[in-house]
């Protein structure tokens, strides 16, 4: 079965990961676009051999000829397109984060109750083969003394120049622009109140993007912590934050800089073993990943790889959205499962504004 879909939003993520691997996948034929850039859908249209190309997103939503959308839009005009998506029947994917704070989850969870759609959040790495590996492979809950997940990261710009340029689109209106940023303020202002300082909305802002990752691998792995014992930000882009897990704790860390590398990864730790699992640049396909799992003895180490793997994460992730839609196979990724991850934004962006 082919599932006809329309992309929304023709940026970064979609140029890179989205619209080539939909069209490498005869399970899916890519039917209609649409974004706010003329110029943008032009390019894809022509790229893709995509005749429908809808200015406004309402208007391919209300395409019949749809199965299933991707919302791969700004982070601001998530919670209004899932919404529309939903209400008119649509199966949807759309990427993380699925909203922008915590207030606005209730409203898609009822509104999700009234339909029978798919809504699959794009979390790929948790699809990815390291993480697959190292979820097989955890220790028992109790055995683990520590937890350390790392984001030191350099941001796409640097490696997509040299790999692979996106397209921009130069034609957007500047109230547009304006009114995108004004709302993505608004709302990152009603979690975070209005004293909040341009560098705690900017660290709220990571949590959503960057964060969001991690925070919902933990998640998978480990459950809910207890609560958030720490947190802290610098400069909005240096994020600390320690979870308790009761007889242990889960650190995270997160800095955006200048320096090439994309160190990102889970440790978990016992009293004898050490699992370590590796993700890279997404901006890049197929890097590899791995999991190494170190144990010792009162005699030796021994240190067993699982990988590396170069399977895309997104492709894995694809093929589940596929399987939920065609064959109603249950999905790990859901608009439930996500609201998890806003509660923890909200209680971290707490810890944020006790800063001194």
């Amino acid at each position: 079965m082919s599932l006809s879909v329309g992309i929304i939003g023709l940026g970064e993520v979609a140029q890179l990961m989205h619209l080539p691997l939909l069209a490498d996948d005869q399970r899916f034929t890519i039917a209609a676009i649409s974004d706010v850039s003329e110029e943008l859908m032009e390019y894809v249209g022509q790229r893709y051999n995509v005749e429908k190309r809808y200015a406004a997103a309402s208007d391919l939503i209300a395409d019949p000829s749809l199965d299933a959308v991707f919302i791969l839009t700004p982070d601001h005009l998530h919670a209004d397109l899932l919404t529309e998506a939903m209400k008119a029947g649509k199966h949807v994917f759309i990427e993380k984060p699925v909203c922008l704070n915590k207030h606005q989850i209730p409203a898609l969870l009822k509104e999700q109750k009234q339909c029978s759609s798919v809504v699959f959040v794009g979390y790929m790495r948790r699809y990815s083969r390291s993480f697959l590996a190292l979820k097989e492979r955890m220790p028992d809950l109790e055995n683990i003394r520590h937890v350390r997940i790392r984001d030191i990261i350099r941001e796409a710009p640097y490696f997509t120049r040299q790999t692979r340029p996106v397209v921009r689109g130069k034609d957007v209106p500047q109230e547009v622009i304006v009114d995108g940023q004004q709302r993505t303020t608004a709302m990152l202002r009603d979690i975070m109140g209005e004293d909040a300082t341009k560098d705690q909305l900017r660290a709220y802002q990571v949590l959503t993007g960057l964060s969001s990752h991690s925070f919902s691998a933990m998640r998978e792995l480990l459950g809910l912590p207890k609560s958030v014992s720490y947190a802290k930000q610098h400069g909005g882009e240096t994020v600390m934050v320690l979870f308790d897990y009761g007889h242990f704790t889960a650190m995270y860390e997160a800095v955006i800089s200048d320096i090439a590398e994309f160190d990102a990864g889970i440790e978990v730790l016992t009293q004898s073993e050490r699992y370590h699992a590796t993700y890279d640049t997404p901006y890049i396909r197929n890097l590899p990943t791995q999991l190494s799992i170190t144990r010792s003895t009162d005699e030796q180490t021994i240190t067993e790889v699982i990988g590396p793997s170069y399977e895309d994460p997104f492709r894995i992730e694809l093929d589940a959205f596929y399987k939920a839609v065609t064959d109603g196979a249950s999905y790990k990724t859901t608009l439930t499962d996500a609201a998890n991850d806003l509660n923890l934004f909200a209680e971290v962006g707490q810890k944020f504004l006790g800063e001194d």
